[in-house]
Protein backbone atom coordinates (compact mmCIF):
# COMPACT_ATOMS: atom_id res chain seq x y z
CA UNK A 1 0.00 0.00 0.00
CA UNK A 2 1.41 3.35 -1.17
CA UNK A 3 2.86 5.70 1.62
CA UNK A 4 2.14 9.58 1.22
CA UNK A 5 3.55 12.77 2.73
CA UNK A 6 1.62 15.49 3.92
CA UNK A 7 2.56 17.58 0.54
CA UNK A 8 1.33 14.78 -1.28
CA UNK A 9 -1.90 14.81 0.60
CA UNK A 10 -2.51 18.72 0.52
CA UNK A 11 -2.01 18.67 -3.28
CA UNK A 12 -4.20 16.07 -3.82
CA UNK A 13 -7.23 17.94 -1.73
CA UNK A 14 -6.09 21.22 -3.32
CA UNK A 15 -6.93 19.32 -6.92
CA UNK A 16 -9.79 17.98 -5.85
CA UNK A 17 -11.38 20.88 -4.22
CA UNK A 18 -9.78 23.61 -6.71
CA UNK A 19 -9.74 21.93 -9.88
CA UNK A 20 -12.47 19.29 -9.45
CA UNK A 21 -14.91 21.55 -7.26
CA UNK A 22 -15.61 19.10 -4.88
CA UNK A 23 -17.21 21.37 -1.99
CA UNK A 24 -14.20 21.14 0.61
CA UNK A 25 -17.25 20.90 3.50
CA UNK A 26 -18.05 17.33 1.53
CA UNK A 27 -14.84 15.94 2.66
CA UNK A 28 -15.03 17.19 6.06
CA UNK A 29 -17.92 15.79 6.52
CA UNK A 30 -16.89 12.19 5.05
CA UNK A 31 -13.89 12.45 6.93
CA UNK A 32 -16.19 13.04 10.17
CA UNK A 33 -17.80 10.00 9.20
CA UNK A 34 -14.97 7.74 9.71
CA UNK A 35 -13.79 8.61 12.86
CA UNK A 36 -17.33 8.65 14.31
CA UNK A 37 -17.53 5.07 13.45
CA UNK A 38 -14.33 4.13 14.67
CA UNK A 39 -15.46 5.48 18.11
CA UNK A 40 -18.03 3.36 18.00
CA UNK A 41 -16.03 0.62 17.52
CA UNK A 42 -13.88 1.50 20.49
CA UNK A 43 -17.43 1.39 22.84
CA UNK A 44 -19.42 -1.03 24.37
CA UNK A 45 -21.82 -2.51 22.12
CA UNK A 46 -24.34 -0.73 24.24
CA UNK A 47 -22.96 3.08 22.78
CA UNK A 48 -25.09 4.50 23.68
CA UNK A 49 -25.34 7.71 26.64
CA UNK A 50 -21.20 7.06 26.89
CA UNK A 51 -19.77 10.37 27.09
CA UNK A 52 -17.25 11.21 24.87
CA UNK A 53 -14.94 14.39 24.41
CA UNK A 54 -13.65 15.68 21.64
CA UNK A 55 -10.68 17.89 21.74
CA UNK A 56 -10.57 19.72 18.51
CA UNK A 57 -7.88 22.09 16.93
CA UNK A 58 -8.34 25.65 15.15
CA UNK A 59 -7.06 23.71 11.84
CA UNK A 60 -9.13 21.66 8.94
CA UNK A 61 -8.22 18.63 11.36
CA UNK A 62 -10.30 20.10 14.06
CA UNK A 63 -13.07 20.72 11.67
CA UNK A 64 -12.98 17.06 11.35
CA UNK A 65 -13.38 16.27 14.91
CA UNK A 66 -16.00 18.73 15.25
CA UNK A 67 -17.92 17.09 12.87
CA UNK A 68 -17.18 13.67 14.50
CA UNK A 69 -18.79 15.26 17.35
CA UNK A 70 -21.67 16.52 16.18
CA UNK A 71 -22.72 12.78 14.94
CA UNK A 72 -22.26 10.77 18.17
CA UNK A 73 -24.45 13.17 19.68
CA UNK A 74 -26.96 12.18 17.18
CA UNK A 75 -25.99 8.50 18.46
CA UNK A 76 -27.56 9.46 21.67
CA UNK A 77 -23.99 9.89 23.36
CA UNK A 78 -22.98 12.57 25.31
CA UNK A 79 -20.17 14.73 23.57
CA UNK A 80 -18.28 17.73 24.68
CA UNK A 81 -16.33 19.26 22.21
CA UNK A 82 -13.13 21.23 22.92
CA UNK A 83 -11.18 23.87 21.37
CA UNK A 84 -7.61 23.62 21.93
CA UNK A 85 -6.01 27.15 20.85
CA UNK A 86 -8.14 30.43 19.41
CA UNK A 87 -11.48 30.96 18.40
CA UNK A 88 -10.63 33.26 16.30
CA UNK A 89 -7.84 31.18 14.68
CA UNK A 90 -10.93 28.33 13.46
CA UNK A 91 -10.87 27.95 9.57
CA UNK A 92 -13.82 28.63 7.53
CA UNK A 93 -14.68 25.23 7.15
CA UNK A 94 -14.15 24.56 11.03
CA UNK A 95 -16.15 27.43 11.56
CA UNK A 96 -19.27 25.54 10.03
CA UNK A 97 -18.67 22.31 11.82
CA UNK A 98 -18.75 24.98 15.17
CA UNK A 99 -22.41 26.17 13.75
CA UNK A 100 -23.79 22.68 12.44
CA UNK A 101 -22.64 21.98 16.07
CA UNK A 102 -23.99 24.54 17.74
CA UNK A 103 -27.59 24.17 15.95
CA UNK A 104 -27.91 20.89 17.50
CA UNK A 105 -27.25 22.61 20.95
CA UNK A 106 -23.95 21.31 21.88
CA UNK A 107 -21.31 24.27 22.25
CA UNK A 108 -17.42 24.35 20.91
CA UNK A 109 -16.01 24.85 24.76
CA UNK A 110 -12.57 26.77 25.36
CA UNK A 111 -10.33 24.23 26.88
CA UNK A 112 -8.43 25.34 29.86
CA UNK A 113 -6.27 23.40 31.35
CA UNK A 114 -6.39 24.64 35.04
CA UNK A 115 -10.19 23.87 34.90
CA UNK A 116 -10.32 20.89 37.08
CA UNK A 117 -14.18 20.27 35.90
CA UNK A 118 -13.08 19.64 32.10
CA UNK A 119 -9.80 17.66 32.68
CA UNK A 120 -11.87 15.35 35.32
CA UNK A 121 -14.46 14.71 32.08
CA UNK A 122 -12.02 14.02 29.92
CA UNK A 123 -10.39 11.54 31.73
CA UNK A 124 -13.47 9.86 32.54
CA UNK A 125 -15.26 9.46 29.49
CA UNK A 126 -15.46 6.12 27.53
CA UNK A 127 -13.40 7.91 24.09
CA UNK A 128 -11.55 10.35 23.10
CA UNK A 129 -11.76 12.09 19.53
CA UNK A 130 -8.20 13.51 18.95
CA UNK A 131 -8.61 16.26 16.54
CA UNK A 132 -5.68 18.72 17.56
CA UNK A 133 -2.94 18.69 15.07
CA UNK A 134 -3.13 17.44 11.34
CA UNK A 135 -0.34 16.01 9.14
CA UNK A 136 1.27 19.60 8.73
CA UNK A 137 2.79 19.61 12.17
CA UNK A 138 6.68 20.20 11.85
CA UNK A 139 7.71 21.74 14.63
CA UNK A 140 7.93 20.52 18.45
CA UNK A 141 4.87 20.80 20.46
CA UNK A 142 5.73 23.53 23.02
CA UNK A 143 6.03 22.64 26.86
CA UNK A 144 3.52 24.15 28.83
CA UNK A 145 1.28 25.26 26.16
CA UNK A 146 -2.08 24.53 26.03
CA UNK A 147 -1.52 21.98 23.13
CA UNK A 148 0.82 19.84 25.20
CA UNK A 149 -1.94 20.23 28.08
CA UNK A 150 -4.42 18.71 25.52
CA UNK A 151 -1.92 15.75 24.46
CA UNK A 152 -1.45 14.89 28.42
CA UNK A 153 -5.57 14.86 29.44
CA UNK A 154 -5.81 12.71 26.47
CA UNK A 155 -3.26 10.05 27.50
CA UNK A 156 -4.56 10.44 30.58
CA UNK A 157 -7.37 9.52 30.20
CA UNK A 158 -9.43 5.67 31.09
CA UNK A 159 -11.23 6.04 28.02
CA UNK A 160 -9.85 4.87 23.72
CA UNK A 161 -8.83 7.23 22.75
CA UNK A 162 -9.22 7.74 18.34
CA UNK A 163 -7.24 10.03 16.41
CA UNK A 164 -8.42 11.71 13.30
CA UNK A 165 -5.72 11.42 9.99
CA UNK A 166 -2.81 10.95 12.60
CA UNK A 167 -2.29 11.22 16.21
CA UNK A 168 -1.29 14.66 17.05
CA UNK A 169 2.04 15.10 17.93
CA UNK A 170 3.65 12.53 15.69
CA UNK A 171 5.64 13.85 12.66
CA UNK A 172 3.57 12.96 9.31
CA UNK A 173 6.30 12.17 7.22
CA UNK A 174 8.61 10.24 9.74
CA UNK A 175 7.26 9.27 12.14
CA UNK A 176 9.05 11.48 14.51
CA UNK A 177 7.77 12.42 17.94
CA UNK A 178 7.84 16.41 17.70
CA UNK A 179 7.79 16.48 21.90
CA UNK A 180 5.15 14.89 22.91
CA UNK A 181 2.39 12.70 21.14
CA UNK A 182 -1.07 11.02 21.37
CA UNK A 183 -0.87 7.43 22.20
CA UNK A 184 -3.91 6.19 20.08
CA UNK A 185 -5.71 3.21 20.67
CA UNK A 186 -7.02 3.74 16.74
CA UNK A 187 -6.25 6.05 13.84
CA UNK A 188 -8.52 6.82 10.89
CA UNK A 189 -6.26 8.25 8.28
CA UNK A 190 -8.20 9.82 5.33
CA UNK A 191 -7.14 8.79 1.47
CA UNK A 192 -4.02 6.65 2.08
CA UNK A 193 -1.68 6.36 4.94
CA UNK A 194 0.94 8.40 6.10
CA UNK A 195 4.49 7.30 6.31
CA UNK A 196 4.67 8.45 9.90
CA UNK A 197 1.82 6.21 10.96
CA UNK A 198 3.96 3.10 9.17
CA UNK A 199 7.71 3.42 10.77
CA UNK A 200 9.37 4.69 13.95
CA UNK A 201 7.67 6.17 16.98
CA UNK A 202 4.41 6.96 15.33
CA UNK A 203 3.37 3.13 14.66
CA UNK A 204 3.25 2.44 18.02
CA UNK A 205 1.62 6.14 18.75
CA UNK A 206 -1.06 5.31 15.86
CA UNK A 207 -2.50 2.28 17.21
CA UNK A 208 -4.44 0.44 14.23
CA UNK A 209 -4.57 2.33 11.66
CA UNK A 210 -7.63 2.20 8.96
CA UNK A 211 -7.87 4.47 5.90
CA UNK A 212 -11.29 6.40 5.29
CA UNK A 213 -12.18 6.88 1.95
CA UNK A 214 -13.16 10.92 1.71
CA UNK A 215 -14.14 11.39 -1.85
CA UNK A 216 -11.29 12.17 -3.49
CA UNK A 217 -11.62 10.97 -7.25
CA UNK A 218 -9.73 7.48 -7.95
CA UNK A 219 -7.89 8.69 -11.27
CA UNK A 220 -6.16 11.25 -8.43
CA UNK A 221 -5.14 8.47 -6.29
CA UNK A 222 -3.62 6.56 -8.77
CA UNK A 223 -1.70 9.09 -10.62
CA UNK A 224 -0.31 9.96 -7.21
CA UNK A 225 3.63 9.25 -7.59
CA UNK A 226 4.90 7.24 -4.11
CA UNK A 227 8.07 5.98 -3.77
CA UNK A 228 7.05 4.21 0.21
CA UNK A 229 4.91 1.41 0.55
CA UNK A 230 4.02 -1.21 2.81
CA UNK A 231 4.74 -4.66 2.34
CA UNK A 232 1.82 -7.17 2.35
CA UNK A 233 0.49 -10.30 1.56
CA UNK A 234 0.26 -9.80 -2.18
CA UNK A 235 3.38 -9.12 -2.34
CA UNK A 236 5.29 -11.83 -0.83
CA UNK A 237 3.04 -13.98 -2.85
CA UNK A 238 4.33 -12.62 -5.94
CA UNK A 239 8.37 -12.75 -4.96
CA UNK A 240 8.66 -16.22 -3.31
CA UNK A 241 10.41 -17.67 -6.13
CA UNK A 242 8.30 -20.82 -7.78
CA UNK A 243 9.49 -24.41 -7.31
CA UNK A 244 9.82 -26.46 -10.51
CA UNK A 245 8.09 -29.98 -10.31
CA UNK A 246 11.12 -31.18 -11.88
CA UNK A 247 13.61 -29.69 -9.93
CA UNK A 248 16.48 -31.12 -7.98
CA UNK A 249 18.69 -29.88 -4.98
CA UNK A 250 20.88 -28.15 -7.56
CA UNK A 251 17.87 -26.60 -8.83
CA UNK A 252 16.54 -24.24 -5.61
CA UNK A 253 19.67 -22.40 -4.91
CA UNK A 254 23.59 -23.22 -3.57
CA UNK A 255 24.13 -20.87 -0.86
CA UNK A 256 27.61 -20.37 1.07
CA UNK A 257 27.24 -19.03 4.72
CA UNK A 258 30.45 -18.11 6.22
CA UNK A 259 30.65 -16.70 10.18
CA UNK A 260 30.73 -17.92 13.42
CA UNK A 261 33.55 -17.78 16.19
CA UNK A 262 34.39 -19.13 19.84
CA UNK A 263 31.19 -18.20 22.01
CA UNK A 264 29.43 -17.41 18.93
CA UNK A 265 28.51 -20.73 17.39
CA UNK A 266 24.62 -20.04 17.49
CA UNK A 267 24.57 -17.38 14.81
CA UNK A 268 25.74 -19.05 11.61
CA UNK A 269 24.12 -22.39 12.74
CA UNK A 270 20.59 -20.19 12.92
CA UNK A 271 21.67 -18.42 9.15
CA UNK A 272 22.16 -21.92 8.09
CA UNK A 273 18.89 -23.60 9.40
CA UNK A 274 16.62 -20.42 8.25
CA UNK A 275 17.99 -20.47 4.65
CA UNK A 276 17.13 -24.48 4.59
CA UNK A 277 13.64 -23.76 5.96
CA UNK A 278 12.73 -21.29 3.51
CA UNK A 279 13.45 -23.70 0.63
CA UNK A 280 17.43 -22.99 -0.42
CA UNK A 281 18.62 -26.41 -2.12
CA UNK A 282 21.89 -26.56 -0.69
CA UNK A 283 23.01 -24.87 2.20
CA UNK A 284 26.84 -24.47 3.18
CA UNK A 285 28.44 -23.72 6.19
CA UNK A 286 32.27 -22.24 6.68
CA UNK A 287 33.44 -21.76 10.44
CA UNK A 288 36.58 -21.91 12.39
CA UNK A 289 37.78 -25.18 13.00
CA UNK A 290 37.69 -24.98 16.65
CA UNK A 291 33.71 -24.74 16.21
CA UNK A 292 33.51 -26.90 13.61
CA UNK A 293 32.39 -30.05 15.88
CA UNK A 294 29.74 -28.12 17.23
CA UNK A 295 28.64 -27.07 13.90
CA UNK A 296 28.43 -30.16 12.97
CA UNK A 297 26.43 -31.73 15.82
CA UNK A 298 23.86 -29.08 15.05
CA UNK A 299 23.13 -28.53 11.49
CA UNK A 300 21.59 -31.77 10.06
CA UNK A 301 20.66 -30.23 6.87
CA UNK A 302 23.04 -27.41 6.24
CA UNK A 303 26.57 -28.81 5.25
CA UNK A 304 29.29 -27.58 7.74
CA UNK A 305 33.20 -27.51 6.82
CA UNK A 306 35.77 -26.30 8.96
CA UNK A 307 38.52 -23.45 8.33
CA UNK A 308 41.72 -22.41 8.72
CA UNK A 309 41.63 -20.21 12.54
CA UNK A 310 43.46 -17.80 15.20
CA UNK A 311 41.94 -17.20 18.50
CA UNK A 312 38.58 -18.61 17.70
CA UNK A 313 38.28 -16.58 14.67
CA UNK A 314 38.31 -17.35 11.12
CA UNK A 315 41.93 -15.93 9.49
CA UNK A 316 43.03 -14.55 6.69
CA UNK A 317 44.38 -18.23 5.37
CA UNK A 318 40.48 -19.05 5.14
CA UNK A 319 39.86 -17.32 2.20
CA UNK A 320 40.89 -19.44 -0.66
CA UNK A 321 39.01 -22.49 0.87
CA UNK A 322 36.28 -19.89 1.18
CA UNK A 323 36.78 -18.76 -2.63
CA UNK A 324 37.02 -22.31 -4.15
CA UNK A 325 33.40 -23.21 -2.17
CA UNK A 326 32.10 -20.08 -3.44
CA UNK A 327 32.90 -20.90 -7.06
CA UNK A 328 30.28 -23.28 -6.46
CA UNK A 329 27.81 -21.26 -5.03
CA UNK A 330 24.82 -18.47 -6.03
CA UNK A 331 25.14 -16.70 -2.63
CA UNK A 332 27.59 -15.63 -0.36
CA UNK A 333 25.83 -14.83 3.08
CA UNK A 334 29.25 -13.18 5.01
CA UNK A 335 28.96 -12.02 8.75
CA UNK A 336 26.63 -14.17 11.20
CA UNK A 337 28.94 -14.40 14.29
CA UNK A 338 32.17 -13.73 12.74
CA UNK A 339 33.86 -11.55 15.50
CA UNK A 340 35.89 -8.58 15.28
CA UNK A 341 38.97 -8.38 14.87
CA UNK A 342 41.67 -6.85 12.11
CA UNK A 343 42.01 -10.36 10.47
CA UNK A 344 37.93 -11.13 9.69
CA UNK A 345 37.81 -7.60 8.46
CA UNK A 346 40.32 -8.00 6.50
CA UNK A 347 39.02 -11.32 5.43
CA UNK A 348 35.54 -9.65 4.93
CA UNK A 349 37.13 -6.80 2.42
CA UNK A 350 38.55 -9.49 -0.07
CA UNK A 351 35.40 -11.63 0.05
CA UNK A 352 33.48 -8.58 -0.80
CA UNK A 353 35.49 -8.41 -3.88
CA UNK A 354 33.89 -11.37 -5.21
CA UNK A 355 30.98 -10.58 -8.50
CA UNK A 356 28.58 -13.23 -6.48
CA UNK A 357 25.99 -11.62 -4.61
CA UNK A 358 26.41 -11.08 -0.94
CA UNK A 359 24.08 -10.95 2.27
CA UNK A 360 26.15 -9.32 4.53
CA UNK A 361 25.59 -9.50 8.19
CA UNK A 362 26.24 -8.18 11.89
CA UNK A 363 30.29 -8.46 12.21
CA UNK A 364 30.49 -7.98 8.39
CA UNK A 365 29.02 -5.16 7.98
CA UNK A 366 31.38 -4.02 10.91
CA UNK A 367 34.22 -4.67 8.86
CA UNK A 368 33.05 -1.40 6.91
CA UNK A 369 33.18 0.60 9.72
CA UNK A 370 36.07 3.87 7.81
CA UNK A 371 35.56 1.44 4.71
CA UNK A 372 32.78 2.30 2.96
CA UNK A 373 34.49 2.65 -0.06
CA UNK A 374 34.86 -1.16 0.00
CA UNK A 375 30.85 -1.26 -0.47
CA UNK A 376 31.05 1.28 -2.90
CA UNK A 377 33.32 -1.01 -5.13
CA UNK A 378 30.29 -3.18 -5.18
CA UNK A 379 28.04 -0.76 -6.90
CA UNK A 380 26.50 -2.75 -10.05
CA UNK A 381 26.50 -6.28 -8.10
CA UNK A 382 23.85 -7.36 -5.87
CA UNK A 383 24.51 -6.07 -2.01
CA UNK A 384 22.34 -6.39 0.52
CA UNK A 385 23.20 -5.16 3.86
CA UNK A 386 21.14 -5.93 6.98
CA UNK A 387 22.60 -3.40 10.01
CA UNK A 388 20.21 -2.41 13.62
CA UNK A 389 20.34 0.99 14.15
CA UNK A 390 24.09 0.65 16.24
CA UNK A 391 25.70 -0.87 13.20
CA UNK A 392 24.35 1.33 10.68
CA UNK A 393 25.10 4.55 12.06
CA UNK A 394 29.13 2.57 12.66
CA UNK A 395 28.80 2.78 8.82
CA UNK A 396 27.81 6.62 8.21
CA UNK A 397 23.79 6.00 8.37
CA UNK A 398 22.52 9.28 9.59
CA UNK A 399 19.69 8.92 11.93
CA UNK A 400 20.00 11.96 13.60
CA UNK A 401 16.83 13.31 12.84
CA UNK A 402 14.50 11.20 13.23
CA UNK A 403 13.89 10.17 9.62
CA UNK A 404 14.72 6.60 9.59
CA UNK A 405 13.05 6.19 5.91
CA UNK A 406 15.13 9.12 4.92
CA UNK A 407 18.39 7.95 5.85
CA UNK A 408 17.90 4.23 4.72
CA UNK A 409 17.06 5.58 1.39
CA UNK A 410 19.78 8.25 1.16
CA UNK A 411 22.40 5.45 2.28
CA UNK A 412 21.11 2.92 -0.26
CA UNK A 413 21.20 5.65 -2.69
CA UNK A 414 24.88 7.02 -2.04
CA UNK A 415 26.39 3.56 -1.80
CA UNK A 416 24.45 1.22 -4.23
CA UNK A 417 23.14 -1.38 -2.31
CA UNK A 418 20.08 -2.71 -1.15
CA UNK A 419 19.05 -1.82 2.73
CA UNK A 420 17.74 -3.61 5.55
CA UNK A 421 17.57 -1.21 8.14
CA UNK A 422 16.04 -3.47 11.41
CA UNK A 423 13.90 -2.74 13.96
CA UNK A 424 10.37 -2.05 14.51
CA UNK A 425 8.53 -2.03 11.01
CA UNK A 426 11.97 -3.10 9.37
CA UNK A 427 12.75 -0.97 6.49
CA UNK A 428 14.37 -1.86 3.12
CA UNK A 429 15.70 1.00 1.11
CA UNK A 430 16.59 0.36 -3.01
CA UNK A 431 19.44 1.98 -5.02
CA UNK A 432 16.73 3.68 -7.19
CA UNK A 433 15.56 5.48 -4.10
CA UNK A 434 11.91 3.78 -3.02
CA UNK A 435 11.55 2.27 0.05
CA UNK A 436 9.14 -0.81 0.95
CA UNK A 437 8.22 -0.82 5.29
CA UNK A 438 7.33 -4.14 6.57
CA UNK A 439 4.44 -4.91 9.03
CA UNK A 440 5.08 -8.16 10.48
CA UNK A 441 6.94 -9.07 13.44
CA UNK A 442 6.60 -8.47 17.15
CA UNK A 443 8.95 -8.07 20.43
CA UNK A 444 9.59 -11.59 20.65
CA UNK A 445 11.70 -11.23 18.02
CA UNK A 446 14.09 -8.50 20.01
CA UNK A 447 16.12 -11.45 20.76
CA UNK A 448 19.93 -12.01 20.14
CA UNK A 449 19.92 -14.89 16.79
CA UNK A 450 16.78 -12.69 15.37
CA UNK A 451 19.14 -11.11 12.45
CA UNK A 452 20.78 -14.56 12.01
CA UNK A 453 17.51 -15.92 10.52
CA UNK A 454 16.85 -12.69 8.65
CA UNK A 455 19.80 -13.12 6.82
CA UNK A 456 19.35 -17.01 6.19
CA UNK A 457 16.11 -16.36 4.93
CA UNK A 458 16.81 -13.50 2.85
CA UNK A 459 20.04 -15.53 1.06
CA UNK A 460 17.48 -18.31 0.98
CA UNK A 461 15.51 -16.39 -1.20
CA UNK A 462 18.32 -14.69 -3.35
CA UNK A 463 19.77 -18.16 -4.31
CA UNK A 464 16.19 -19.45 -5.34
CA UNK A 465 16.15 -16.40 -8.02
CA UNK A 466 14.74 -13.79 -6.20
CA UNK A 467 15.35 -10.52 -7.52
CA UNK A 468 17.32 -8.45 -4.71
CA UNK A 469 14.60 -6.09 -3.50
CA UNK A 470 12.27 -8.81 -3.14
CA UNK A 471 14.40 -11.30 -1.52
CA UNK A 472 15.05 -8.58 0.96
CA UNK A 473 11.17 -7.16 1.13
CA UNK A 474 9.57 -10.46 1.08
CA UNK A 475 12.75 -12.06 3.35
CA UNK A 476 11.86 -9.48 5.81
CA UNK A 477 8.03 -10.36 5.46
CA UNK A 478 8.30 -14.08 5.87
CA UNK A 479 10.46 -13.29 9.11
CA UNK A 480 8.36 -11.35 10.95
CA UNK A 481 5.58 -13.39 10.36
CA UNK A 482 6.65 -16.58 11.42
CA UNK A 483 7.62 -14.59 15.05
CA UNK A 484 4.06 -13.71 15.02
CA UNK A 485 3.31 -17.14 14.70
CA UNK A 486 5.71 -18.57 17.32
CA UNK A 487 4.64 -15.48 19.89
CA UNK A 488 1.18 -16.48 19.28
CA UNK A 489 1.83 -20.23 20.30
CA UNK A 490 4.62 -19.34 22.89
CA UNK A 491 4.16 -15.88 24.03
CA UNK A 492 7.22 -13.08 23.06
CA UNK A 493 8.87 -14.20 26.11
CA UNK A 494 8.96 -17.65 26.03
CA UNK A 495 9.82 -18.37 21.68
CA UNK A 496 13.39 -18.30 20.51
CA UNK A 497 15.09 -17.23 17.50
CA UNK A 498 14.73 -21.52 16.80
CA UNK A 499 11.45 -21.20 17.14
CA UNK A 500 11.30 -18.50 14.50
CA UNK A 501 12.96 -20.61 12.56
CA UNK A 502 10.08 -23.69 12.79
CA UNK A 503 7.39 -21.45 12.26
CA UNK A 504 9.26 -20.24 8.24
CA UNK A 505 7.16 -23.33 7.16
CA UNK A 506 3.76 -21.66 8.58
CA UNK A 507 4.23 -18.36 7.09
CA UNK A 508 4.79 -19.77 3.81
CA UNK A 509 2.25 -22.13 3.39
CA UNK A 510 0.12 -19.15 4.25
CA UNK A 511 1.44 -17.44 1.28
CA UNK A 512 1.13 -20.70 -1.24
CA UNK A 513 -2.57 -20.69 0.08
Amino acid sequence: MKLTTSAQMRELDRIAIEERHIPSVELMERAAEGVAAAVLTLLPDQAAHCRIAALCGAGNNGGDGIAAARLLFFGRMQVRCFLVGRYERLTPDSLEMTRRLSDCGVELESFDPENAEQLRYIRQCDAVIDAVFGVGLSREVAEGSVFAAAIDVMNQSRGKIAAADIASGVEADTGRILGRAVRADSTVTFTFPKIGQAVGDGAVCSGEVTVCEIGIPADLKEKLAGSVQTVEKPFVQWALPRRRIDGHKGTFGKLLVVGGAVGYTGAPYLAAAAAVRTGCGLVSLGVPELIWPVEAAKCVSAMPFPLPEKGGMLSEKALPQILEKLSGCDVLALGPGLGRSERTARLVWELLKTEKPVVLDADGINALSGHIDILDARRGRVTILTPHDVEFTRIGGDLKRGDRVGAARDFAVSHGCVLVLKGHRTITATPEGSVLVNTTGGSGLAKGGSGDVLTGVIASLLAQGAGAVQAAAAGVWLHGRAGDLAEQELTAYGMTPEDTVNHLPLAIREILE
